[in-house]
């Protein structure tokens, strides 16, 4: 589905403090339709309070904050009635059976018994969930149960999706099936507005990427504009031995300051031409005969570009704001 240039969710100068700290400084952000909107930041700036916030859970102090044109603070309660939320953490029953969860959702959100059995069957469906929907939920892997959450936030036809950080915690095969779950739900008509802690799920599924650091939007774009504010392309080696690293550093220090990832046995080293940069590396390794499992350039990664605007990663297990708990 092609972006529709209408606005979903409009935020202007949104302050949210809780105590001493300001979790929102203001900040501007503007989500559009027929698309996945990313919300990447650090700990602590702000990603849950923001997505707390649309979904009327939290009340922001000052500015103006909008979901399909509806202002929060004055409707709260039609902005409910668009929004579905899947958060952190599966919000399931593990003694009923995952087609008893949805149901009751159902029922919740107000519909009639038989409106609510003909969603529900449609959301299992959807969601790939009509083999295991008569299991008790206590047996469900964790990719399943985070299907199911997903399930029961659909169930009320939401015009806006909510997730904060669907896939942490889950095992590479169940990330990628919900990440195609995800583009099946954008595909068939839905908005979702998320946070993660992956920059790849960010670049796998994300039409726009807003980045916020201590509350305020510092670049916002598509995952390819953001790439270009690096600027600079990227040499990386990846190393034949870890005990080499620090060595194969030194050596490249020639072209710049290296970055060592010793979990993957890598370095990466910004450039400004990558294939003479390319060559000017294998002539210092070779002078120093150092042996490397391969070298290439290529255009900088999404994490890359955070690390330049924000000075940190995200880390996967990190905690949030104060609200969060």
């Amino acid at each position: 589905m092609e972006p529709n240039h209408a606005p979903v969710v409009e935020a202007h100068g949104v302050v949210k403090c809780f105590g001493k700290v300001e979790a929102l400084s203001g900040l501007d952000l503007v989500a559009y339709g027929g698309q996945v909107t990313a919300v990447l930041g650090p700990n602590g700036a702000g990603k849950t309070t923001f997505v707390r916030a649309i979904a009327t859970l939290v009340r922001p102090q000052a500015g103006e904050l909008r979901v399909r044109g509806v202002d929060v603070l004055v409707d709260p309660g039609a902005v409910r009635r668009m929004i579905g939320l899947a958060g952190q953490f599966a919000a399931v029953e593990p003694a009923l059976t995952g087609r008893e969860n949805v149901l009751m959702v159902a029922r919740l959100y107000g519909q009639s018994n038989r409106q609510a059995k003909a969603s529900t069957e449609a959301v299992l469906g959807q969601l790939g969930l009509d083999g295991v929907a008569d299991r008790q939920v206590r047996t469900y892997s964790g990719g399943l149960r985070r299907r199911l959450d997903l399930g029961a936030s659909l169930v009320g036809a939401p015009k806006l999706l909510l997730l904060d950080e669907p896939t942490t915690g889950l095992d590479p095969r169940s990330r990628n099936q919900l990440w195609e779950a995800i583009r099946a739900l954008v595909y068939r008509g839905t908005d979702v507005l998320m946070t993660t802690q992956y920059l790849d799920e960010a670049d796998q599924l994300a039409h726009q990427v807003a980045i916020i650091d201590h509350g305020r939007l510092i670049a916002h774009g598509t995952p390819s504009e953001l790439k270009r504010l690096a600027g600079r392309d990227v040499v990386e080696v990846r190393a034949h031995r870890p005990e080499d690293l620090a060595q194969l550093a030194r050596a490249l220090s020639v072209l710049g300051e290296a970055r060592v990832d010793p979990g993957s046995n890598r370095l990466t080293v910004p450039v400004d031409a990558g294939p003479q940069a390319v060559a000017a590396a294998m002539a210092a390794l070779g002078s120093q005969g150092l042996d490397v499992d391969d070298i290439g350039s290529r255009r900088p990664t999404l994490d890359e570009v955070f690390l330049t605007l924000t000075g940190e990663r995200v880390r996967p297990g990190d905690g949030e704001e104060p609200d969060a708990a």
